[in-house]
């Protein structure tokens, strides 16, 4: 099943297909809308950046396919002629899944381990990609061997060594595990955090006395 939700709180349920979302999205205009926080059987959360964060209507259709647990809720609920629920703020999986150890090569992968910083100058935002031995000089395309760099650095770079440069680099880049990409992930809360999740995220950020 699943519910429209209107401006006032209240929904209508409807028959859906059995499939559910598994995927989570980073858009920040999807946070507005009583999204649950996803956990995974161990009551952590299946992924930090982006956050585990499945669309209300995905939480209720798992909820009634009986895949999820609720642990929390927001005050609204949506309804249908004979059912009532609220909507679920926090739920877990009844399943566990065990998470990947292999890392994709990605766009998004490698700019969260490079924690979205040009390499060579620190700087962040209008970040692109630069491979470190050149592919002219027969650098191929790796993690060892590309890193993030912001568009001044990368012109100034070109086709040229780091010596020819006169550049270095931060780090040395290899590849990332997958709990490290995870322990990444921590530095990048979202901007919104429902109070009901805290009791299940811990963030790399300093503690209020």
């Amino acid at each position: 099943m699943v519910a429209n939700l209107g401006q006032s709180g209240q929904g209508v349920i409807e028959p859906m297909d059995g499939d559910f979302r598994t995927d989570f999205t980073r858009s920040p205009a999807s946070l507005r809308h009583h999204p649950a926080l996803v956990l995974n059987a161990d009551y952590r959360p299946l992924s930090y950046y982006p956050l585990s964060l499945w669309p209300w209507q995905e939480a209720i259709k798992a909820v009634w396919l009986d895949r999820v647990d609720i642990v929390a809720e927001y005050d609204a609920m949506v309804h249908s002629p004979s059912h009532q629920i609220r909507i679920p703020s926090v739920v877990v999986l009844k399943d566990y899944v065990k998470p990947r150890k292999r890392v994709a090569f990605t766009r998004f992968n490698l700019f969260l381990r490079d924690e979205f910083r040009c390499q060579y100058c620190g700087s962040r935002g209008d970040l692109t990609f630069d491979h470190v031995v050149p592919r002219a000089a027969g650098g191929i395309t790796s993690w060892e061997n590309v890193v993030a760099a912001c568009s001044p650095c990368n012109l100034r770079k070109g086709s040229k060594s780091l010596r020819q440069a006169g550049m270095s680099l931060h780090k040395q880049p290899r590849a990332p595990g997958a709990g490290e990409l995870q322990n990444l992930g921590r530095k990048f809360p979202p901007g919104h955090l429902h109070e009901s999740w805290m009791d299940f995220l811990y963030w790399d950020s300093e503690l209020e006395a």
